[in-house]
């Protein structure tokens, strides 16, 4: 057959075990091609840089070059797909390796976009349909209230008109098989996301950036089930390269061509994720006006009893605090010493004036 052409400024890229793929970046955004290694604890910081925000520490990798100062993307799109070790994605901006695989998430960044906009509300959506977490702030609470999150909401969805049992090719997957389902289900999600993006197009026009953060563990599940070179993982593959490879073009064109688009593709995690979740039907949630489902956000009021977000300036006031104390406490004992051990009739003049007998004409 003929051979595709690739346009310009885009590469066939291979991904091969953990890495991390640009599938979809602005011109401004400038990711250099190499093998550069990213480790997995420094993604979230990644994505702050291409959003133009700060970091805690400086990010010494050369695969992303300073853009512009006044223009930053509209919205990045992180997908985390786990199980994966082989996902061919015919068209990328670049790809690196990603070393240490620990898990991560965009809460710092989440934080950021939300105090910067809290005015304009814009959207941050991050999802975990595996684990049925769910966590969004801003405008995302209107757009993407109705979109299934527990398996049991998204399997009804896969059932309904207009699913992907319907349009995708399945092959050697299941409908009934719980594994296939759960696979199913997450590019479901993808689907759904991309259709109320269509419909509430306002979201990407506005002046605030949004921030999306998926994580599919549908193919780490199918491995378990069926073994990695079972026909079902690689058609599962091969399937969720496509859709993430459109899920991504079209994601990119819905943003004006001013979209951040990132894979993240790890077999294993090395630890364990140390946030545990709850399933969103588990009890009756509290809605603050800015969160729903907020899963991930410290509530006062919250019967989940999660700890409160810590703020990189504690330190600071702890120390102002506990120095300034210090120093009023000495600054008491030396003034009550020297007033105690005082001697009236020499130190003080007041005294000196009251013991003179007064003067009489």
């Amino acid at each position: 057959g003929r051979n595709r052409e690739v346009p310009r400024g885009l590469s066939v890229t291979n991904v091969r075990g953990d890495s991390l793929t640009v599938l979809q970046a602005p011109e401004f955004v400038s990711f250099q091609k190499g093998k550069w290694p990213i480790s997995g604890e420094k993604i979230p910081d990644l994505v702050a840089l291409t959003m133009g925000f700060s970091v805690q520490e400086d990010l010494s990798w050369p695969g992303l070059e300073a853009g512009p100062l006044f223009q930053r993307p509209r919205a990045n799109v992180l997908v985390v797909v786990r199980g994966a070790d082989d996902l061919d994605f015919p068209q990328s901006v670049a790809s690196y390796p990603l070393e240490n695989p620990v898990p991560f998430t965009l809460d710092s960044v989440a934080e950021t976009v939300h105090s910067l906009f809290a005015e304009d509300t814009p959207v941050v959506l991050q999802l975990a349909p595996s684990e049925e977490r769910l966590y969004m702030l801003g405008k995302a609470n209107a757009v993407f209230e109705d979109l299934p999150v527990t398996l049991q909401q998204i399997r009804g969805r896969l059932f309904q008109d207009g699913s992907v049992l319907a349009t995708l090719p399945l092959k050697s997957l299941s409908r009934n098989a719980e594994a296939d389902l759960l696979f199913l289900s997450e590019i479901q999600v993808l689907y759904d996301i991309t259709a109320l993006l269509q419909r509430h197009r306002h979201l990407a026009k506005d002046h605030s950036p949004d921030v999306y953060s998926l994580e599919l563990s549908g193919l780490e599940e199918l491995s378990r089930v069926y073994g990695q070179d079972s026909p079902q993982h690689r058609d599962a593959i091969a399937l969720l390269s496509s859709v993430l490879q459109k899920f991504g073009e079209d994601v990119y064109n819905l943003y004006g061509n001013s979209a951040v688009v990132e894979v993240v593709t790890v077999k294993n995690f090395e630890a364990p994720l140390t946030r545990k979740s709850r399933s969103i039907l588990e009890s009756k949630q509290i809605v603050s006006p800015y969160c729903v489902n907020c899963f991930l956000q410290s509530n006062p009021g919250s019967p989940y009893n999660l700890a409160y977000k810590y703020n990189f300036n504690y330190a600071v006031v702890f120390n102002i605090v506990l120095w300034l104390m210090i120093v009023l406490a000495l600054a008491v004992i030396a003034v009550s010493y020297n007033l105690w051990n005082m001697d009236p009739g020499y130190d003080s003049i007041i005294y000196r004036m009251t013991n003179q007998k007064i003067r009489m004409d």
